[in-house]
């Protein structure tokens, strides 16, 4: 079970794929390989690492900038896959948290089984609120 012992597992650790869907792919035919340098760029400027307490992106090829969500935080899951996205093998996962400053984490374009990755995040989630003591209560504002 991970993280149940309260130590740091690694559950994914990647950068977007090079090619996300079949539009950047169209593109990269059209202008002859050129768009393949602006997507190499845009991959290697974003790496995430998702562990059992927290997911971390980091963006940036000169300048870094380092956003974390610890994961008793996140509240909402949602697995994006396009058509494009299916051939290819590629997904988005979109986490709505509850904090200030990244109230939505897009990890976008991972080349990797989303729907696994969702379902290890989802659990990971569930053990750190239980971890850690924390009950998510969802109000209705009566109207």
């Amino acid at each position: 079970m991970p993280g149940a012992s309260g130590a740091e597992e690694l559950i994914f650790s990647g950068r977007p794929a090079l090619v996300a869907g079949v539009g950047s792919l169209c593109l990269v035919v059209l202008t002859l390989g050129a768009w393949l340098i602006v997507l190499w760029l845009r991959s290697r400027a974003t790496h995430y690492r998702i562990t059992s307490q927290r997911i971390v992106i980091e963006q940036g090829v000169f300048s870094k900038r380092m956003e974390q969500v610890d994961l008793y935080r996140v509240v909402d899951y949602v697995v994006e896959r396009s058509f494009s996205q299916r051939l290819l093998g590629t997904g988005n996962i979109v986490l709505e948290a509850m904090d200030k400053t990244t109230p939505e984490i897009r990890i976008q374009g991972i080349r990797t089984d989303v729907v696994a990755l969702y379902e290890r995040l989802r659990y990971a989630t569930e053990q750190e609120k239980k971890r850690r003591g924390v009950r998510v209560v969802d109000v209705e504002a009566a109207g």
